[in-house]
């Protein structure tokens, strides 16, 4: 071995293992502060005192009053569904049909109570049949819905029952309450998004619990929620909230406590 060759490559390999535990030592210790975040500051809402009791930063939709934040899906002339002890009844007659939110949505967070009749009739998808309609995106489109019905000892086709994303997810459980008891839906929509030239971006993605029983983890859609035919994306931007006067030939079903949260 030629050492004389060999000494400056001797000397730098000992400088490194001389120099590597100084620059261990150099590197500082993590503190808690590293990963503490200060800013933005959360806004602070006050929750309603109640769990379905909207919070203050809540738009309340019905509040038992008035229709006032509706109008006709048809042709938004005012709504005309029935309000009566502070409850809101869909009204099935010729010219009346589905009624939607003025206000137009994109991401969200909503509660909703419904109730079907106790001397409800029929069976399977006419019996207490209703929809949410998480954004109704205009005339002739199905829009995405969360399906009402009555799924309490009432068969039907498992996407099309109470709480399913209707032809696409059925619910986790089955969580119905008898006919004539209140029930709630509580519904995260976080709305698709779509590039320049109509293409989709991001699917849209549903959260929602029934009666408070988790019954749809953050499903992805596969486009418009449609009675025939496979599902597909169509552009939209904001859309409003609609409710369903389904045509089944069973009693009306009713709606109180509606409100909603813009979510970033």
């Amino acid at each position: 071995m030629n050492t004389r060759r060999n000494a400056p490559a001797i000397a730098l390999v000992s400088l490194i293992a001389f120099a590597l535990p100084l620059v261990a030592q150099e590197q500082p210790k993590p503190r808690p502060e590293d990963t503490e975040v200060w800013q933005p500051v959360p806004a602070i809402v006050t929750p309603g005192a109640k769990d379905s009791e909207p919070p203050s930063d809540a738009i309340v939709l019905f509040d038992g009053k008035n229709e006032d934040e509706w109008v006709s899906a048809q042709d938004h002339t005012p709504a005309q569904w029935v309000v009566h002890d502070g409850i809101l009844t869909v009204k099935k007659a010729p010219g009346v049909g589905n009624i939607e939110t003025k206000r137009r949505f994109k991401n969200y967070q909503l509660h909703l109570e419904f109730r079907i009749p106790e001397n409800i009739t029929g069976s399977g998808q006419a019996r207490g049949n209703s929809g949410l309609f998480l954004a109704s995106t205009g005339p002739g489109d199905d829009g995405y819905e969360l399906q009402i019905l009555d799924s309490y000892n009432n068969t039907t086709y498992v996407n099309g029952q109470a709480a399913s994303i209707y032809k696409q997810s059925a619910p986790l459980v089955n969580t119905a309450r008898k006919p004539g008891e209140w029930q709630s839906y509580d519904v995260v929509w976080t709305a698709p998004t779509f590039n320049d030239d109509g293409s989709l971006k991001t699917p849209a993605y549903v959260t929602a619990f029934f009666n408070g029983v988790l019954v749809q983890n953050h499903f992805q859609l596969k486009g418009q929620t449609l009675y025939i035919g496979r599902p597909f994306y169509k552009k939209y931007d904001r859309a409003p909230i609609k409710l369903q006067a389904h045509g089944d030939k069973s009693e009306p079903i009713s709606f109180r406590n509606i409100w909603v949260r813009d979510l970033p």
